[in-house]
């Protein structure tokens, strides 16, 4: 009978040990998951502040503008999309911009450009699903402005691009191209149809352009004239040009940073009309919009180059652990006069995959402990 009741007490001691062992697994499995698909977003963003501006906006009476701009999301589509692939960076997107949104309070956010990855191509099903994750990875209070503008990846490059894809395209994202708020001219531009080849959306393309920067030369520089009459008064601050395409710089030989193109590649020379906008295109928006700040996308990389007479240009990199291990966004400060930029680092994706890592080995060694 004594046999029988420590065999039975040595059952129950086992017993208890394997519940608590399946505790301390499912204990850790859940701490690790909280801290990496949650947690780390909000640890790693709550250190981004946004940047002061030189001139302090309530000494000049200027409002200050928060704008948070960032690049190349390529939300993968029905054709190269792998399910896990989706999964997997979609939720590392939607998890920063929420995170970004609910810590940093921007009042607007810029994309530019190359949000679809297969818009290019994509069939009507697959477009309206596109469209369909899109709108929840980013959704945003009303009183956030979202304003997009298309990259080569959303309507195709030169040769792909139709009325068909940016009527679509537009359909979704509002075609607005000269935007204003608080004092300031943000003008939003589609590179994509700077081929200058004379092409009828290209002619479109800029005709809007030279309408806008009529208009623009009416705000700083000709308000008695005839010319300007019965048109709506903007704001006489220099615009901030938004574009998918960078303007033409030669390569990224001069950029530098830990987000910028990897040493052996920035050296490779840029291809007019496919890596950079022509010399051209370039120095038409130059000359027509006259902008005291440009920011791009498109080369997945951060860059910062000068152009004319010192009108900075940052090129934005990728937002997407697909396209590198260190994604970012930029933030600004802006008022009519003045601006100033800060970048924010998203989790590295070799951080997270480290942890899991760290936490399955430990894993590992608490079931072999307990055999």
């Amino acid at each position: 009978m004594g046999l029988v009741r420590l065999g039975f007490g040595r059952q129950h001691l086992c017993l208890l040990k394997r519940s608590f062992l399946l505790l301390k697994l499912t204990a850790v499995v859940f701490a690790v998951l909280l801290f990496c698909e949650f947690l780390i977003y909000y640890l790693v963003i709550f250190q981004c502040d946004w940047p002061e501006v030189k001139t302090a906006a309530h000494g000049s009476g200027q409002k200050t503008l928060k704008a948070m701009f960032l690049a190349d999301t390529h939300l993968l589509g029905e054709v190269r999309g792998h399910w896990l692939d989706k999964l997997r960076r979609e939720w590392q997107m939607e998890r920063a911009f929420q995170t970004a949104l609910w810590l940093l309070q921007p009042e607007v956010v810029f994309i530019l450009g190359d949000i679809f990855d297969e818009g290019k191509w994509s069939s009507s099903q697959g477009w309206a699903d596109d469209v369909r994750r899109f709108q929840k990875i980013f959704r945003h209070p009303q009183h956030v402005q979202l304003k997009v503008v298309a990259g080569n990846h959303d309507i195709g490059f030169h040769y792909q691009m139709s009325t068909y894809k940016i009527k679509r395209f537009e359909k979704v994202f509002n075609p607005e191209r000269l935007f204003s708020w608080k004092g300031i001219n943000f003008v939003l531009v589609n590179s994509v149809a700077l081929e200058g080849d004379g092409c009828h959306l290209c002619s479109e393309a800029e005709r809007e352009l030279i309408e806008i920067s009529h208009k623009l030369n009416c705000s700083r520089e000709e308000p008695g004239s005839s010319l300007c009459r019965g048109l709506q008064p903007l704001p006489g601050s220099a615009p901030v040009l938004l574009q998918h395409f960078p303007l033409y710089r030669s390569s990224d030989a001069n950029c530098s940073g830990e987000d910028a193109a990897p040493l052996e590649e920035r050296g490779i020379p840029f291809k007019e009309r496919y890596d950079v906008l022509s010399q051209e295109a370039s120095q038409k928006l130059l000359w027509w919009l006259r902008p005291r700040l440009i920011l791009s996308g498109h080369t997945h990389s951060a860059c910062e180059v000068l152009h004319g007479a010192g009108v900075p240009e940052i090129s934005v990199p990728s937002f997407s652990w697909r396209n590198r291990n260190n994604p970012s966004f930029i933030m600004g400060s802006m008022t009519p006069t003045e601006y100033a930029l800060a970048k924010c680092y998203l989790p590295y994706e070799d951080t997270v995959l480290v942890t899991y890592c760290v936490a399955a080995g430990f894993l590992v060694v608490l079931i072999l402990s307990w055999t």
